[in-house]
C-alpha cells in the first residue's frame, strides 16, 4: 500500500497555487482577527499560515526579514528609533536590533496570538522580541502611527496580504500618517507583493508613496514560498536615497543581505521598472 501523504496548498489567486508536503499540524486556532495555523513541512520546516496564506517558514524567512529591515537601516546614517507595523513573528525586529545604533524598536502588531505562536513555534525568528530595547504593543498599527508624530527614524510595514485588517496599510492616508510619524530625515519600507501577480497593487502603492515622499524606490528580493518567488518592497524617504546615501555595512551575521545585494536589489528587470515609471 502506498504511503499516505499530507499536503498543504495555498491558493495564491484564481489561477495559481503552491503545495508543500507536511508531516503534521502543530497548531490551529481562530484568533479574533484570522485563522492561524502552524504546520511542519518537509521542505521548509515549520511554517506559519494566516487565513490560508503562507507568512513565513523556518528555512527561507531570512531573505524577507533581512531585506525588509537592512535596506532602510543602511540608508539612514544613524537610526535610533524604529517601528515595525505588523511582523508579529518577530523576524523584522530580530534584524533591526542587530544594529548597534538602535536605541528602541517598537513592534505594533494587532494580533497578539501571532506573537505568542511565533514565540512558541519559531523561537529563532522571534528571538529579538526579548531584547531589552524592544517594546511590544498589541495594537492597531495604523492607530499607533497616527498617534506618534515625528517619533521614528525608520518605519517598516511588515504586513500580511491586503485583505482583512491589513487593507488600510496599503492606502495613501496611511502613507501620509507614516510620513508624519517619521523624523525629518526618516525612511519607510513596506512589502508590496509580487510583480508577476500583483501589478495593479504595485502601481497603486508606488503612485501613493511617490505623492507623499520626495524619494521613492522599488526593490526586489526572492522568497521561495511567496507567490512566484519574486517579491517587491517600496521605500519612501524624506531625505536619503538608498543608493546615493548607502551606509557602510554595519553587521556581519546575515545570510542574504550584503552591501552588493543592497545595490543590486534596485536593478529592476524591465517589466518591473515599467510598473513604476512616472
Amino acid at each position: 500500500m502506498a504511503k499516505s501523504e499530507l499536503w498543504f496548498t495555498e491558493r495564491q489567486n484564481d489561477h495559481l497555487s503552491i503545495g508543500l508536503r507536511i508531516e503534521r499540524v502543530l497548531h490551529s486556532e481562530e484568533t479574533p482577527y484570522q485563522s492561524l495555523d502552524v504546520v511542519q513541512t518537509v521542505q521548509y520546516g515549520n511554517m506559519l499560515v494566516l487565513d490560508g496564506c503562507i507568512m513565513t517558514t523556518e528555512r527561507d524567512e531570512f531573505v524577507y526579514h533581512e531585506m525588509i529591515a537592512h535596506v532602510a537601516l543602511h540608508t539612514h546614517p544613524h537610526p535610533r528609533k524604529v517601528l515595525v507595523v505588523g511582523g508579529g513573528d518577530g523576524g523584522a525586529i530580530r534584524e533591526v536590533v542587530k544594529h548597534p545604533s538602535v536605541e528602541q524598536a517598537v513592534l505594533a502588531e494587532i494580533d497578539g496570538r501571532v506573537i505568542a505562536a511565533s514565540q512558541q513555534f519559531f523561537p529563532h525568528i522571534a528571538s529579538g522580541l526579548s531584547d531589552p530595547r524592544v517594546r511590544v504593543e498589541v495594537t492597531d498599527g495604523i492607530r499607533h502611527v497616527q498617534e506618534h508624530p515625528g517619533e521614528y527614524d525608520i518605519i517598516l510595514v511588515d504586513s500580511t496580504d491586503p485583505v482583512g485588517p491589513a487593507v488600510g496599510l496599503f492606502a495613501r492616508p496611511f502613507y501620509e500618517a507614516v510620513f508624519r510619524a517619521l523624523t525629518d530625515d526618516g525612511v519607510f519600507v513596506a512589502q508590496t507583493e509580487s510583480p508577476f501577480v500583483n501589478q495593479d497593487l504595485i502601481r497603486s502603492v508606488w503612485a501613493d508613496v511617490r505623492a507623499v515622499f520626495p524619494v521613492t524606490e522599488l526593490y526586489l528580493a526572492y522568497v521561495p514560498t511567496y507567490p512566484t518567488g519574486m517579491w517587491s518592497f517600496t521605500l519612501g524617504s524624506k531625505r536619503y536615497h538608498p543608493l546615493r546615501d548607502q551606509q557602510p555595512l554595519r553587521i556581519q551575521d546575515t545570510r542574504y543581505y550584503t552591501a552588493d545585494v543592497h545595490r543590486a536589489a534596485f536593478a529592476l528587470p524591465r517589466f518591473v521598472a515599467e510598473l513604476v515609471q512616472p
